[in-house]
């Protein structure tokens, strides 16, 4: 008998469903859903403009259209197929993504009284509103805890699940209050097709809890309710209404109840995964193993690698933790990333570039292209830090901010573009370095996402920045087809993870070689960029920038 799983890849604007072929990963259907809500799904505050917030119900409401929508299409291609041949689903998310719930699990965004409070509504992983909690709980564990710091590299982040919550239980009391407890967005949407929503008894993702709430079975799992209580009174009491125990995404969180079996048209009973952030699981689509590094390129980018647990790894200054399991049972997950990428490019189109390159944004990318296209590295003359969103890796500063140096009366809007994509090609180069530094070996470079799939001239970059050869995956999903892998061994379709990624992963033809003339001026501008990202980012540097832009003329008027 046929035999499918289905991916359930929710991100930042949209969630999207791809179901799965086990025999051969033939992706037979696929839907995507627009949360309605907010701007483009998120909820915003033009008085603060860190602040990024969602709606739940735009959760269910999603995850009821695009698994109708996958079914409708798979009937519509294949043959003889029943949704009765699909046996398990996979469930990805952004992170860190949590939300206040009752002691049912239920969101305290969908009860009337709180429906219209900022606060009672899902704290999108982009919301850095916590950003003076992250300096304080990182300023805390490095005096009384800071082997804390040490697994999620030396500084606690904006991004993640305790700043948020201290932030929200200071600002937002009453909120507080009324919260039984506070659940990841990739822990409950498994547990509401489980059934298994109350907060004690959800299972638990271990790439959650390990990146992003400092669990770690070293300690005992979450923080010690001594520290949490020094912090704020009110989280030691509520660690016990957390969780004790996490567990990787390739155990099953439960089946699938008759409720929601009847809800999306499939069988009662059928396996769902343990569900994880979807970064994590779209490397595995992209065939990761030890030395791969898979970039997911988009709003923002993740890099995550694998090693060997086996084996000892030091813990790595900046990383955003390394954490057994999450990404491969087995071996430690290493998680980095850029806190924008697209997001900055879709800024500058947004709000800076002249009709003149076009009226709607695809004629404005189109036109940027063709100019850039045009231009050889270093000739413009630009240099730009990508810091449009802060840093995440390796500063992790939430409150550094883009800069652009360079430009004069005759500088275009094409011009500026491509110093903006070769900014955030020098920012995951510096990642790859601070890898490499500690000896994690980066053998190749797969991408993912729609950047990488979609642009071409930024994936030329990117190989002629890193001097590495850029595979893009296969899968124009890989997020989703990671979840739907991940389904797939929770049902016990395959044996394990790696026998899931032999049967059903690989990368394109169009492998992006770098030119090593183009990667020799790179090195050169690359040179300046770190003397501008280390005297603004980093406050132990010592120097002068007084000859930065003077090297920034000779090498534009030597390669013009």
């Amino acid at each position: 008998m046929k035999r499918y799983a289905l991916g359930l890849d929710y991100g930042t604007n949209s969630v999207r469903s791809l179901l799965i072929d086990l025999a051969d990963g033939r992706e037979v259907g696929s839907t995507v859903f627009d949360y309605p809500s907010g701007t483009m799904g998120i909820l915003l505050d033009e008085k603060d403009p860190h602040l990024a917030r969602q709606n739940p119900q735009d959760y269910l409401d999603g995850l009821v259209a695009v698994v109708h929508g996958a079914l409708r299409q798979a009937a519509d291609s294949v043959p003889g197929f029943d949704p009765a041949q699909v046996i398990g689903i996979g469930v990805d998310t952004t992170g860190s993504t949590p939300m206040a719930v009752d002691a049912e699990g239920t969101p305290l965004a969908l009860k009337p009284e709180w429906a219209g409070h900022p606060a009672a509504q899902v704290w999108l992983w982009k919301d850095h509103t916590a950003h003076a909690e992250a300096a304080e709980i990182t300023a805390r564990a490095r005096a009384e805890r800071p082997h804390f710091l040490a697994k999620c590299g030396g500084t606690y982040s904006s991004e993640w699940f305790w700043s948020k919550i201290l932030h929200l239980a200071r600002t937002a009391p009453d909120v507080f209050a009324a919260a039984h407890s506070f659940v990841e967005h990739c822990d409950w949407i498994p547990g509401v097709l489980t059934g298994r929503t109350r907060p004690e008894t959800m299972a638990r993702s271990i790439c959650a809890a390990g990146h992003k709430a400092l669990y770690n079975t070293e300690w005992g799992g979450l923080p010690d309710t001594a520290f949490l209580a020094s912090l704020h009174p009110g989280l030691a009491p509520l660690r016990e209404r957390l969780y004790a125990n996490a567990q990787t995404a390739d155990v099953p969180a439960g089946t699938l109840t008759a409720e929601w079996a009847a809800r999306l048209g499939l069988r009662e009973g059928i396996a769902v995964a343990t569900g994880a952030f979807d970064v994590h699981m779209g490397a595995v689509a992209a065939g990761i193993t030890e030395g791969t590094l898979v970039k997911v390129l988009g709003t923002s980018t993740c890099d995550v690698m694998v090693a060997d647990a086996s084996r000892p790894i030091p813990d790595i200054p900046g990383l955003c933790g390394i954490v057994k399991g999450s990404i491969l049972p087995g071996f430690y997950g290493l998680e980095a990333g850029q806190s924008a990428v697209g997001d900055i490019f879709l800024w500058f189109v947004t709000h800076l570039v002249p009709e003149s390159y076009g009226h709607s944004l695809a004629e404005k990318f189109a036109g940027l292209e063709a100019e850039m296209a045009r231009l050889k590295p270093g000739q413009s003359g630009l240099l730009a830090l990508d810091w449009n969103n802060g840093n995440r890796t390796v500063l992790v500063d939430v409150r550094l901010t883009g800069l652009l140096l360079g430009q004069t009366l005759h500088t275009t809007a094409g011009e500026i573009y491509r110093a903006l994509i070769e900014a955030t090609a020098f920012g995951a180069l510096t990642i790859i370095q601070r890898l490499e530094e500690y000896g994690v070996t980066v053998r190749e470079v797969i991408n993912t996402g729609g950047l990488a799939v979609k642009n071409a001239s930024l994936m030329q970059i990117y190989a002629d920045v890193l001097g590495r050869p850029m595979k893009v995956a296969h899968s124009d999903q890989t997020c989703a087809l990671g979840a739907a892998l991940f389904g797939a061994v929770a049902a016990g379709a395959f044996a394990s993870l790696p026998e899931a990624q032999k049967a059903v992963c690989r990368t394109r033809d169009t492998v992006y070689q770098p030119d090593p003339a183009a990667h020799a001026v790179y090195s050169e501008l690359y040179s300046l960029y770190r003397t501008l990202h280390d005297a603004f980012g980093s406050p132990q540097w010592s120097g002068t920038l007084s000859s930065v832009m003077k090297d920034l003329l000779a090498l534009r008027e030597r390669v013009a």
